[in-house]
C-alpha cells in the first residue's frame, strides 16, 4: 500500500537489462556516447522538433533550474503558480543557478494558473524602472502538483500572454508523461506549438532510475546551458549510463505504457474512494495523484495497517478523532491493483 510518491516505486526491468547492456566495454565519456545519439534523435522525433537541442541531466532540479537560468537574467523574475515545486520544493535551486532572480508567485485553482491571473501579475511587475526586478520567463508545470493537467487551449492562453510581453515559457514536465496520455495529444502540441521554448522532460517519476532531458527549442540556447550545466556539476563524465535509461525509457513507448499505467491505477483508487462516505476528493485526478480529506482515526488506522502516503494538512496524532485531515496519494507504474483493495477495505475497519 505504498502511495507516498512515484519516486519511491521501482525502476523497470527494462530499464534494469538497458543499463546492464550499457555497462559493457568502454564508451566516450560526457555525453558523446553512442546511445546518446540515440536518445537526442528520439528525443527530437516524439516532438517533432528536428532542431532541437537535447541534454540530460539526473534530477528534476537540475532540470528546471538550468533550463531557467538559460532563459532569464539575474535581475529579472519568473512567473510560476504559488504551488509550483520550483517555488516550493527546490530549496531555491532556480534563484541559486539564475544568480539571483526572484519568483514572483501566480494564484492557481487546482495547481493550474489563469492567462487572466498571469496577465494581471506581469503587468504589476517592472513598474518601478530600474529599482525593480524585470520581467522574466514564465514556468508553468505539466501535470500539475495538485494532479491537474493543462489542456492544449489553456496552455496556448498562457504563451500567448507571455508572447505579448516578450517573454519566453518553461514546461516543468516531471509528470509529462502522464499528462500527456491523459490529454490523448500529441507532445509537440503541448509544448513548441503552443509557445513552449523548453520544457524538463521527467523520467525519474516515470519507472527511471534517475534521469530527466532538458528539451530547448530554440538551438540557440544550446551553447550557454552546456556551460551552465558544466560549472553547476551535473556533466556526467559516465554518462551513458544516463543514456541508456532514457533510451530504454522511449524505446517502443515504454514511457507511454508506463504513464497509462500509473493513471489507470490512481482513477481506480478514485474510484474507490468516492463510494466511502466518510472521504472528500478535492477534485477528480486527472493523472497519477489524487487529493482528498478524511477523519483523523481512519488516517491513523490506515498508517497503522501499513499504508504509506502523505498527510498535508494537519497532523495525524490529534485528540480529536473525527478532525478532517487532507491526504496526497500517488501511483506509480508497478501499483497493483491488491494493494489498492487492500487499501480500500482498510476504510471499512476490515
Amino acid at each position: 500500500m505504498q502511495f507516498a510518491s512515484d519516486n519511491s516505486g521501482p525502476v523497470h526491468p527494462k530499464v534494469m537489462e538497458a543499463l546492464a547492456r550499457a555497462n559493457t566495454g568502454y564508451a566516450p565519456s560526457y555525453g558523446a556516447d553512442p546511445l546518446m545519439d540515440t536518445v537526442r534523435e528520439h528525443v527530437r522525433e516524439v516532438f517533432e522538433a528536428p532542431q532541437a537541442a537535447v541534454y540530460l541531466v539526473a534530477t528534476g532540479t537540475t532540470a528546471n533550474a538550468l533550463s531557467l537560468a538559460s532563459l532569464c537574467q539575474p535581475w529579472q523574475t519568473i512567473f510560476c503558480t504559488d504551488v509550483a515545486h520550483i517555488h516550493e520544493d527546490e530549496c531555491g535551486a532556480p534563484e541559486f543557478y539564475t544568480s539571483g532572480a526572484k519568483l514572483t508567485l501566480v494564484p492557481s485553482v487546482q495547481g493550474i494558473m489563469a492567462a487572466d491571473d498571469l496577465r494581471a501579475v506581469i503587468a504589476a511587475t517592472q513598474l518601478g524602472g530600474v529599482h525593480g526586478v524585470q520581467r522574466g520567463p514564465v514556468s508553468i508545470t505539466q501535470g500539475t502538483e495538485r494532479g491537474t493537467a493543462y489542456t492544449r487551449d489553456q496552455i496556448g492562453a498562457l504563451c500567448d500572454v507571455a508572447r505579448s510581453y516578450g517573454l519566453p515559457v518553461h514546461l516543468d514536465g516531471a509528470r509529462f508523461a502522464n499528462a500527456l496520455v491523459a490529454l490523448e495529444c500529441s507532445p509537440a502540441e503541448i509544448t513548441w506549438k503552443a509557445g513552449i521554448d523548453a520544457v524538463s522532460f521527467g523520467g525519474t517519476k516515470n519507472g527511471l532510475m534517475g534521469v530527466e532531458a532538458v528539451v530547448l527549442f530554440d538551438p540557440a540556447l544550446a551553447w550557454e546551458f552546456e556551460l551552465r550545466r558544466k560549472r553547476a556539476g551535473h556533466l556526467f563524465s559516465k554518462h551513458r549510463y544516463l543514456s541508456a535509461q532514457m533510451a530504454a525509457y522511449l524505446e517502443d513507448g515504454l514511457w507511454l505504457d508506463m504513464a497509462t499505467r500509473a493513471n489507470a491505477a490512481c482513477a481506480a483508487l478514485a474510484a474507490g474512494l468516492e463510494h466511502v462516505d466518510q472521504v472528500a476528493l478535492h477534485h477528480a485526478p486527472v493523472i497519477n495523484t489524487l487529493y482528498g480529506d478524511w477523519p483523523r482515526h481512519i488516517h491513523q488506522r490506515l498508517h497503522e495497517a501499513g499504508a504509506v502516503y502523505h498527510v498535508t494538512e494537519g497532523v495525524l496524532t490529534g485528540d480529536d478523532p473525527e478532525e478532517r485531515l487532507s491526504a496526497r496519494l500517488v501511483c506509480d507504474w508497478s501499483a497493483a491493483p491488491e494493494a489498492t483493495a487492500e487499501f480500500l477495505a482498510l476504510f471499512d475497519g476490515r
